[in-house]
């Protein structure tokens, strides 16, 4: 079968399988944006959320006999893709342990907790008693988790670091919050056009703004500390925080592309089945309609968003720090940039 990327799927597995992680990202997948947006869309992949334990094992125990060339007789190449697929969905590239489920990128968006906040999200302008602190609250504890647990791992980071950059992220993304909800609030005292371009535009900026707030501080240790940078023969060369520093802008650059079609398609979608006599006889259905339109949005931007750059990243290494520009013959080298 035709590979995504347009390599074959017997050297795609033998690259997996045979030579590192980095190279297989670099040679495949990421080339393109198309390429990148397919593997992504298996990333967020809600029936990867309920893969057992057991499941778990076979995949990586199956991808482990093919790196050491025994694997058993009448395995196929679907049932070698499929394994690959659970393990990069569930396993971090950089510790290899598992990722706790509800902070999986397939767990922002799908059943567990993506749904939930939608909804509670939605209540905002259906009921009176919509509290506007808790929800960005929550919104905003969970991304913050989401981005720390998909951050780069090649530092240790101690669980000080991360409950400083988890008060600093999410009082940062709440405040911003609040802040919007005040200034729609007095939009009031506004005239009808000024008041419309408020509630129309002011939201994006504010959510992409604490979006970025939330990434970096949640991340900020590699600033700090750096990033491992490898060789295309998957050897650590050093850890840059030059690299560091790319890693984040281009992580939060996907955090401001992220709320684009959230706050665009469904608006203008409801307001066209609004309309219909459907809903103009059941206007209990607006709300959870409403919830299933933001849920497809965001389960389209998710992979659209983080497709923009490669998960590893490759950087020139005369850009980088004199003694990692030293230490390799290699002109680039590689970085996980997190998700």
């Amino acid at each position: 079968q035709p590979l995504r990327a347009g390599v074959s799927n017997s050297i795609y597995l033998r690259a997996s399988a045979r030579t590192s992680c980095l190279t297989l990202f670099l040679s495949v997948f990421q080339t393109s944006f198309y390429g990148r947006f397919r593997h992504f869309l298996d990333i967020v992949d809600p029936r990867t959320l309920f893969v057992t334990e057991s499941r778990l094992k076979e995949a990586v125990q199956l991808l482990e006999d093919y790196k050491h060339g025994t694997l058993p007789p009448g395995v196929t190449n679907k049932e070698l893709w499929e394994a690959q697929k659970i393990k990069q969905a569930i396993i971090h590239p950089d510790t290899n342990e598992k990722i706790f489920m509800p902070f999986r990128m397939s767990g922002r968006v799908y059943p567990l907790i993506g749904v939930p906040i939608c909804l509670l999200i939605l209540l905002k302008t259906h009921s009176k008693c919509y509290n506007p602190g808790f929800v960005p609250w929550l919104n905003q504890s969970h991304n913050a988790c989401v981005n720390y647990a998909n951050r780069n791992a090649t530092k240790p980071s101690p669980t000080s670091k991360f409950i400083q950059g988890y008060l600093g992220a999410v009082i940062s993304a709440v405040s911003i919050a609040v802040g919007l909800n005040v200034l729609v609030q007095r939009a009031n005292k506004f005239t009808p056009a000024t008041r419309l371009l408020i509630q129309r535009f002011v939201p994006f900026p504010a959510v992409a703004s604490a979006n970025i707030c939330n990434v970096v501080l949640m991340r900020h240790t590699e600033l700090k500390e750096g990033i491992d940078v490898l060789d295309s023969n998957g050897n650590m060369v050093g850890s840059s925080r030059i690299a560091a520093k790319h890693a984040l802008i281009e992580t939060a650059l996907t955090r401001v592309v992220l709320p684009m079609p959230i706050l665009v398609l469904p608006p203008m979608i409801m307001s066209i089945m609004e309309k219909t006599s459907l809903l103009r006889s059941r206007p209990r259905m607006v709300l959870p309609v409403q919830g299933l339109v933001c849920l497809a949005a965001f389960g389209l931007a998710l992979p659209l968003a983080i497709s923009l750059f490669p998960q590893m990243s490759e950087i020139e290494t005369s850009r980088l720090e004199p003694e990692i520009a030293m230490a390799t013959t290699s002109k680039t080298v590689v970085y996980n940039k997190g998700l």
